[in-house]
């Protein structure tokens, strides 16, 4: 008698392996002012932080369209907790160790990219994979989890702050690492399956030959550029620009930001099977660049905060919705499509913080000027989002099976 998969297992490690990325990518931000205060780094290095972030997320996409099917899920995947946690780890050591404090915060950064990235481009599929009905509701589901780990490490962070003293941060990325080692062992014990069957995906050249998925890669750029320009920046925001203590400002700003992206993704799960998953992108790409414009040009405090914590919900359903949609119409596109939209994804996030940390020090540290920037990456996800809506969906199909054979 065969002995059925528990499935939730995989989702509860699913779950936990995007927590896990939410404390890569959202811990060192809220340490941006301390590293300015403490090592008497400037905001054009520290803008260097996401950069690298991303930039070796983006080094991970590429080489996982070669090396994931090949070495299989579970290795990878549980490769992507150990480096992460070990990142984390060394974050509290090497800028103390090391004579130039930048270059430890760098080579932190680093290894737990290579995680968060191998994180990025499996989790999504290993859920696909997994046979659960309503694949759109259970996506946004899943990357709500990387809300609420983010929303948990800004609020956990923001307590221990307020309590203890910002000096203690060193501590707390000893305890935010446990997070990745105790998942490691989740992964090692889970069901995994396969999206497809050898030989039946999509080959990367099969991919980039259809002009669909373009679209849906500058969809994942923008989608990833407007999550990250406000989520890396939002403290530092709420603190320099709005002038803000900095429990308010992280209170207020990234955490109430996460939150609201996180409620927007499980809202949407919930009623994916009543909405059309275009046309609500299209009223949050709308909403999103509002927001930047709110966040940039208000005045008054209490709007700026405003416009920065809404962007959450505005952004929720993009990149869940992005990878859905990809899913819809290239069933076929195996892992290569999904480190494909991880990559672009990522290249949104390394290119937006350090264009809002670039336009903001030329702007004498005006942070309102680089968000009033970051306004385009909304823009360009709303004209994207028009054009797949105009398309014709015989048309696509027809160009699919051309280009799958």
């Amino acid at each position: 008698m065969a002995i059925q998969k528990n499935y939730k297992k995989t989702l509860t490690a699913c779950y936990l392996g995007f927590v896990t990325q939410a404390i890569t990518a959202n811990f060192a931000p809220l340490l941006f002012l301390i590293f300015r205060n403490s090592y008497g780094i400037s905001l054009k290095q520290i803008a260097m932080i996401p950069l690298v972030f991303y930039f070796t997320q983006l080094i991970v996409d590429i080489a996982a369209t070669k090396f994931a099917d090949k070495i299989g899920y579970r290795i990878c995947v549980t490769v992507s907790q150990l480096v992460s946690a070990s990142g984390l780890l060394l974050m509290a050591l090497l800028p103390e160790i090391l004579p130039n404090p930048f270059e430890g915060i760098i080579i932190s950064v680093i290894l737990y990219a290579v995680g968060s990235g191998l994180i990025e481009v499996l989790i999504s599929p290993i859920v696909e994979a997994c046979p659960f009905e309503n694949k759109d509701g259970m996506m946004s589901l899943l990357h709500s989890f990387y809300c609420w780990g983010a929303a948990g490490v800004i609020l956990g962070s923001t307590i221990l702050f307020a309590v203890f003293g910002t000096e203690n941060w060193r501590i707390l990325a000893v305890i935010w690492a446990m997070v990745p080692m105790y998942n490691t062992f989740n992964f090692i014990r889970c069901p995994i399956e396969r999206l497809v069957d050898d030989g039946e995906g999509m080959k990367p050249l099969q991919l980039l030959r259809l002009p669909l998925f373009w679209l849906m890669i500058i969809l994942m750029v923008c989608s990833g550029a407007s999550e990250i320009a406000m989520a890396q920046w939002a403290s530092a925001f709420t603190e320099a620009a709005i002038g803000v203590s900095k429990t308010v400002g992280d209170l207020a700003g990234p955490c109430l930001f996460a939150v609201l992206m996180g409620i927007s993704r499980i809202l949407y799960s919930k009623f994916s099977e009543k909405l059309d998953l275009n046309k609500v992108m299209l009223v949050c790409g709308i909403m999103c660049a509002a927001c930047y414009l709110l966040a940039a040009l208000a005045k008054s405090a209490v709007l700026g905060l405003a416009g920065c914590a809404v962007c959450g919900f505005s952004v929720g359903i993009m990149w869940p919705g992005s990878i859905s949609i990809s899913s819809q119409k290239c069933p076929k596109g195996g892992t290569a499509m999904f480190a494909f939209l991880a990559l672009a994804g990522d290249m949104g996030g390394m290119l937006s913080p350090a264009i809002v940390g670039s336009i903001s020090e030329a702007a004498g540290g005006n942070l309102k000027a680089g968000l009033l920037v970051a306004a385009v990456f909304p823009v360009i996800l709303i004209v994207c989002l028009i054009i797949v809506n105009r398309m014709n969906d015989k048309d696509d199909l027809s160009v699919y099976k051309n280009m799958s054979v």
